[in-house]
């Protein structure tokens, strides 16, 4: 009893000593603490898209989109990061028109000046609302894949539709063609499609999807075989594209470049 009585008190003794050793190794550091975080977005800045002339309104004064890049540090420079860069956008934005707003447009950065990136189209879908209202019962679909070189060397992937529709004074309700006629309207659609893009060059190319001139012939040159509706081509994509020269560049966004929804039309004379 004695023994146990002695331990208790060189306990009671030792406790401050314990208490304050304890409190003195809490206090140490660990080495590597973590940096305070900084914001990331005070490493970028802004820049703003400017699409090809063909593919803007002229009352139209704002940029196609803006985009963010992290600012020149070191070797790594904001242009290089931003060259090559491609955006969606919607046409019917551009062309403030909104008959033109099932069509999107990519665009391909090709050349930055001061905060202002220049671009050139890179390629074009449907919307995928327009796709599926376009889909129905009782008709067949007829679509065709086609891949052409324009004559400033662009290679271009065309994707085209078509949709079979009754005859006039058809009783049956449906329309659906026959496997014979379905390869000979895909033939007569790789046709049309291959002796346009192939006789003009982008720009031009991209004037003829937008205005419909290969669907509309593709309609009526294959109604001797069955009869169409709503042929669109819906999708194009640029496979391989030549360097583009400064010029040529500057070209494109030129002022004096009639946007895609003015032409074709009639010019009022005096």
């Amino acid at each position: 009893s004695s023994r146990v009585l002695w331990t208790l008190a060189v306990t009671q003794l030792n406790k401050p000593l314990l208490e304050n050793m304890a409190i003195g190794k809490s206090k140490r550091t660990k080495k590597g603490s973590k940096k305070k975080a900084q914001d990331p977005f005070l490493r970028k800045e802004w820049y703003e898209v400017k699409a090809p002339a063909q593919l803007v309104s002229k009352t139209n004064p704002n940029p196609a989109a803006r985009t963010l890049v992290n600012k020149t540090y070191g070797t790594k420079t904001s242009t290089a990061g931003l060259m090559g860069r491609v955006f969606e956008v919607s046409l019917g934005d551009l062309l403030k028109d909104e008959d033109y707003s099932f069509r999107k447009v990519k665009l391909q950065v090709q050349a930055v000046e001061g905060r202002t990136c220049l671009t050139s189209f890179y390629g074009m879908d449907f919307t995928t609302d327009k796709l599926r209202s376009l889909v129905r019962k009782w008709q067949s679909l007829i679509d065709c894949k086609v891949e052409v070189k324009t004559t400033d060397g662009h290679i271009v992937r065309i994707f085209c539709v078509g949709f079979t529709k009754r005859r006039p004074n058809q009783i049956k309700k449906f329309a659906y063609a026959k496997s014979s006629q379905v390869r000979a309207i895909r033939k007569k659609m790789t046709d049309i499609i291959t002796s346009h893009a192939s006789k003009c060059d982008i720009q031009q190319l991209v004037s003829k999807f937008v205005h419909e001139i290969m669907g509309k012939e593709i309609e009526k040159s294959c109604n001797s075989i069955y009869p169409l509706q709503n042929v669109y081509i819906y999708r194009a994509k640029i496979l391989k594209a030549p360097k583009m020269e400064q010029s040529k560049l500057m070209e494109l966004h030129s002022a004096d470049v009639t946007p895609v929804d003015e032409q074709g039309k009639k010019v009022a004379t005096a």
